[in-house]
């Protein structure tokens, strides 16, 4: 966990450990992993969440695919362009700042409208009416409120988006559950924390207003694992893990029209550090039964070169020039696995 982001910024290594955002041990999985099904699913409602870096990913999917995503939920995460693809930034700005170091929103509404002007992002219209949910936890103390509050500040300067702040939950840096996961006030692995609430049903009904299903108990479809090497875009490395998860609804094996959801975990909270637990147990699973939404799992991987040691999505620039707009390694991967289970992005 990030104690002092300044003094750890001194040499490039420990930089990177402090953007371990999250701490976890487990295991990777090892069974053979099949392609992506081809499903029914309705392009035009397909969203996003994350948690900590995966906030940060979920945000740079909405505004490189806005013109296709419907809606973003960003947990402990802060606002879109924040690092500037620089890491010493993205320590110095992005997580704990000071209050004379916080992002300057201005500034960065000023980029994206930029971005979306040259292509590098879809056109800020498509923002219009998205759904947006910006959550942070009193107790969190490694993304601080006023950086997650940047988030939100974000969206209402570019304007079209409806935006929602909850933010008076005494949770630390973690995903909140019914009761899955360690104590609610720690940010220890598998960083599910057993707050008394549902932070997956939440996300789920902000940004599937209206649909009214009553949930069962426990999930009853399957959670499967698939090849993610199989969707490099253009062959090219995206600095992920081998196999990722998907998670299908009886409904939707079946053959019904469903709506996709994409669930980005944390830094050190992928399968080879805590197993399939955030895709077994953050929540979603029980509410895209009810909703009819397929939920893809990606997993990233840790490495050394490029300097990621603890698995972060790819909110600095670790992967190479253009990593949050529509030419970003990650985000094509992305594009080609929602494609393939049939949700296009662009």
């Amino acid at each position: 966990m990030i104690q002092d982001s300044a003094r750890l910024a001194r040499t490039g290594a420990a930089a990177a450990l402090a953007l371990g955002l999250l701490a976890a041990t487990g295991c990777s999985p090892r069974q053979p992993a099949a392609n992506l099904p081809k499903l029914k699913l309705d392009p035009s409602r397909t969203t996003v969440s994350g948690l900590s870096s995966g906030a940060y990913m979920a945000t740079q999917v909405h505004m490189a695919f806005s013109d296709h995503i419907a809606g973003v939920a960003a947990l402990a995460g802060g606002p879109y362009g924040c690092a500037e693809g620089s890491l010493e930034v993205a320590l110095s700005r992005c997580l704990n700042p000071a209050p004379d170091k916080l992002p300057d929103v201005s500034a960065l509404a000023e980029s994206a409208k930029a971005r979306a002007a040259s292509g590098a992002i879809a056109p800020l219209s498509g923002l219009e009416g998205d759904p947006v949910l910006v959550m942070h936890g009193t107790l969190d103390t490694t993304v601080g409120a006023a950086v997650s509050a940047a988030g939100a500040q974000l969206y209402r300067a570019l304007g079209g988006s409806v935006v929602e702040e909850d933010t008076g939950r005494a949770m630390a840096h973690t995903f909140p559950t019914l009761g899955a996961g360690v104590a609610c006030d720690q940010s220890e692995t598998p960083y599910l924390g057993k707050c008394d609430f549902d932070g997956a049903g939440e996300i789920l009904n902000k940004l599937y207003p209206g649909v009214g299903v009553a949930v069962a108990d426990s999930a009853t479809g399957e959670l499967r694992s698939f090849d993610q090497t199989a969707y490099r875009p253009d062959g090219k490395d995206a600095m992920l893990a081998d196999t990722g998860y998907v998670y299908v609804p009886k409904a939707c094996a079946a053959g019904e029209t469903c709506s996709l959801h994409i669930a980005l975990h944390g830094c050190q909270q992928n399968a080879e550090a805590i197993g399939d637990a955030f895709a077994r147990d953050a929540g979603y699973n029980r509410w895209a039964d009810a909703m009819h939404l397929v939920v893809l799992y990606p997993q990233t991987r840790a490495s050394y070169a490029p300097l990621n040691p603890k698995a972060c999505w790819d909110w600095w620039g670790y992967s190479g020039a253009g990593y949050d707009t529509r030419d970003g390694v990650q985000l094509r991967w992305l594009a080609n696995a929602a494609a393939a289970l049939g949700a296009p992005l662009q």
